[in-house]
C-alpha cells in the first residue's frame, strides 16, 4: 500500500470515530480477540484476528471478521494452545493487509476484549510495523466489567481469566483459544455483563480514578 491509500484510509478512520453515539443501544462494539506466537510486543507476532460486532444486544454473526496472518516467527510451543500450524491448508495473508482490513472493521466502532491491553499492544505493534498511528478506538475490558458486576466482598480473585467467565455465564468452550471462538465467548459474556450492570452511556462503563488516583 502506497503512502497517500495508506493515508486516506487512515483519514476515513479517524473520522469515523469523531462522533459516536453516547447511547450503550447506538453503540457499534467490536469484540475482538487475537492468537500470537507469546506474549512479547515486540518480537512476538500475530497468527490470526478475530472479531464480531455487536450492537443493540444483538451479535452480528453474519459479520464477523478473521484472519490468519502469514508466519515468519514460529514458536512450536504454542501450538498446544492456539492449534496454528506454521504450515496447512488455512489460507493465510500478508500482516499488511490483515492491518489494513482491520482498519477498516473498527471504525465507528469501541473495542471490546478480555485482557484487552494484550491484545491491543500486539495489534498496535503490528499497525506500527506498516506504518500507522496506534489504535484510537475506545476501549472496555470484559476482566475489568466482570468485577464490576460483583459485590467488593464476593471478588476472590486478581485475575479472571476467559474461561472462568464461560464458566460462570454458562457459556460453550468448543472453539476455545480460536482468535474468533474467544471473539464469541467474550462477545456473550459481554452481554451478561450488560444485561446485569444496565448501564445507558459508554462512561458508565469506563474506568474512573477516585481522589487517590485508584481505578473503580
Amino acid at each position: 500500500m502506497d503512502t497517500e491509500a495508506k493515508k486516506q484510509l487512515w483519514d476515513t478512520y479517524k473520522a469515523s470515530l469523531q462522533h459516536l453515539p453516547e447511547s450503550i443501544k447506538d453503540i457499534c462494539f467490536v469484540v475482538l480477540d487475537t492468537e500470537t506466537t507469546g506474549f512479547n510486543y515486540e518480537k512476538d507476532r500475530i497468527l490470526s484476528i478475530g472479531a464480531l460486532k455487536l450492537k443493540n444486544g444483538i451479535i452480528r454473526v453474519q459479520d464477523s471478521f478473521e484472519v490468519f496472518l502469514k508466519q515468519d516467527t514460529f514458536d512450536a510451543s504454542t501450538v498446544k494452545i492456539h492449534g496454528i500450524i506454521k504450515k496447512g491448508k488455512i489460507t493465510r495473508i500478508s500482516e499488511a493487509a490483515a492491518v489494513f482490513k482491520l482498519i477498516e472493521y473498527l471504525q465507528g466502532s469501541v473495542i471490546v476484549a478480555h485482557h484487552t491491553l494484550f491484545d491491543v499492544s500486539m495489534l498496535n505493534a503490528a499497525l506500527f510495523r506498516q506504518g500507522f498511528p496506534e489504535l484510537l478506538n475506545s476501549t472496555l475490558d470484559t476482566a475489568h466489567l466482570f468485577k464490576k458486576t460483583l459485590s467488593s466482598k464476593a471478588i476472590n480473585k486478581k485475575n479472571y481469566t476467559l474461561d472462568y467467565l464461560a464458566d460462570s455465564y454458562g457459556i460453550s468452550k468448543v472453539d476455545r483459544h480460536t482468535a474468533l471462538g474467544d471473539a464469541y465467548i467474550t462477545a456473550i459474556a459481554f452481554l451478561a455483563m450488560l444485561n446485569k450492570l444496565k448501564p445507558k452511556k459508554l462512561k458508565d462503563l469506563q474506568k474512573r480514578k477516585g481522589l487517590f488516583g485508584f481505578e473503580f
